[in-house]
């Protein structure tokens, strides 16, 4: 049976398809330009988690679940924000870490505020699709399981652009 939370479910599935069509595409010029992927062992478990958090919400929310429409909306405008990082990276703009050793460190758009403004869009997601459907324990489980894999994700992030952020600041 197919109710609200599979619709979106399956919503956000075509979405980070299409997203990660951008992102391959971008991954590719930017490896023929000179970049390299840092972190590459581990991006399988950073795409397991989303792929997860997907299905967790297709196949463990009732269908019947009632709708908390405030925070529908506040999601539906994550999704802004998600946006203006995106645009904000442009070409730059991957799933993956990608590095190319000449290029300027974004400074700008969300990144003016927040250093991985992406990640925290992630968290917030994570944590309120779910809650929209009224299902807090997925909400929480998923938003944990996030958070790690964020968190080193962001290391392997820091530790590829050290040498670029040092160059900025000089």
């Amino acid at each position: 049976m197919f109710g609200a939370p599979q619709i979106a479910a399956l919503l956000l599935l075509l979405q980070r398809i299409l997203e990660e069509i951008y992102s391959s595409a971008n991954t590719k010029r930017l490896l023929a330009e000179g970049a390299q992927e840092a972190g590459a062992e581990y991006y399988p478990v950073v795409a397991a988690t989303h792929l997860g958090w997907i299905a967790s919400l297709f196949l463990l929310v009732s269908p019947n679940a009632n709708i908390i429409w405030p925070l529908l909306m506040l999601y539906a405008l994550l999704q802004v924000a998600r946006y203006w990082v995106m645009g904000t990276l442009g070409r730059y703009w991957t799933h993956r870490i990608i590095t190319l050793p000449d290029a300027p460190v974004v400074n700008r758009g969300p990144y003016k505020y927040i250093r991985h403004p992406n990640y925290v869009i992630t968290l917030l997601e994570t944590f309120l699709l779910p809650l929209a459907f009224g299902a807090w324990g997925l909400a929480l489980i998923m938003t944990a399981i996030w958070a790690a894999v964020l968190h080193y994700k962001i290391l392997l992030e820091d530790a590829a652009l050290a040498n670029r952020r040092e160059s900025a600041k000089n």
